[in-house]
């Protein structure tokens, strides 16, 4: 089996290549070969000189003979530009995230055309596809069914590579699937442009000893996901049958991961509890209305029912987030925690 990996060397990118590895399987076939497609390769990257692992750097849409120059099995699309600055670059977000998805699409259509295997395409797409519009207010809890009205440029950019995908798959040039993320926290390295980036600068950095800055105001309720559970989702979806049976995957509804609804006064809470009061004290408060406008817009509560059919289930707090990335990250974290 040949998988290509889109944003192979972003933090998910690098997390799934890690799980794929280790496995040496998937959809019950041996990982044969790994493409791990990506703009920036860092250059100390010690899995690039994995023996199953091929590196193609560039942007996606100028290499794909070179993607597709052998049979892609598995697709997984990572790559995107993130959330502010596509509200700060409108034709940047609609090049990177639609045109991209769109070119992907269209050269694994041409694969079945010629003969080869359909891809399965699993597309990551966002819990900002939804929003809530005047004319169609959100509910309390949001599941499959509610409508996505997203409100920013980067939650209509994921909505409409989702109906894309949902299109390809029922003309059948490609095997889609579409795992909406929650926010994924705590990422650990260094902060992005993400909107929602604050959600583990605001643990990330007084666990490293820097102060950091909360945008937001506290009791704000966001719907988070640690990586690990973000990465078994986007694995779990990869592998799940066609059909209507248990653990199978029926039509081309995507599929909201796991979410666990907190504040971010929690989430405060739980580093002062962690880590102690110097270091939660490195948090300042200033709202900021732009990261306001966007963060506020999405759901913060989810009905994880078709999730949980796959066998997949939230965080049990966030302490055990905060938790596991202090087990997963030690040299980034340089002050004392009263963790287990």
């Amino acid at each position: 089996m040949r998988i290509v990996i889109t944003g192979g060397f972003g933090f998910l990118g690098q997390q799934v290549t890690d799980a794929l590895l280790a496995r040496r399987t998937l959809c019950g076939a041996p990982v044969d070969r790994l493409l791990l497609v990506d703009r920036h390769v860092p250059t100390a990257a010690p899995v690039a000189e994995h023996p199953l692992v091929d590196v193609v750097q560039g942007d996606v849409t100028e290499h794909l003979d070179d993607i597709f120059r052998q049979p892609v099995d598995v697709l997984i699309h990572l790559a995107a530009a993130v959330s502010s600055e596509c509200e700060s670059d409108f034709d940047l977000g609609m090049t990177a995230n639609l045109d991209t998805t769109r070119a992907l699409l269209d050269a694994a259509r041409a694969q079945t055309a010629a003969g080869g295997p359909t891809s399965r395409v699993v597309f990551s797409s966002s819990v900002a596809v939804y929003g809530s519009d005047p004319a169609a207010p959100l509910p309390l809890v949001v599941d499959e069914w509610t409508l996505p009205t997203p409100q920013s440029s980067y939650g209509a950019q994921k909505r409409v590579c989702e109906q894309l995908i949902a299109e390809y798959t029922r003309r059948g040039f490609v095997d889609g699937r579409v795992a909406r993320l929650m926010t994924v926290a705590v990422r650990p390295g260094a902060p992005n442009a993400a909107a929602s980036g604050f959600l583990s600068g605001i643990i990330r950095e007084p666990l490293s000893g820097l102060p950091a800055t909360c945008p937001v105001d506290p009791g704000l309720r966001v719907a988070l996901a640690s990586p690990r559970r973000t990465v078994e989702g986007l694995l779990r979806i990869t592998e799940a049958g066609r059909g209507s049976g248990p653990g199978s995957l029926e039509g081309g509804l995507p599929v909201n991961l796991p979410a666990l609804t907190v504040t971010v006064a929690d989430m405060l809470d739980t580093l002062r509890r962690v880590a102690g009061d110097a270091v939660a004290d490195l948090v300042t408060v200033a709202p900021d209305s732009t990261i306001e406008a966007i963060v506020g817009s999405w759901p913060a509560s989810f009905d994880n029912a078709r999730a949980a059919a796959l066998g997949l289930r939230p965080d049990d707090s966030f302490e055990s987030i905060v938790t596991a990335y202090i087990q997963d990250h030690p040299a980034a974290v340089t002050v004392r925690t009263h963790g287990p």
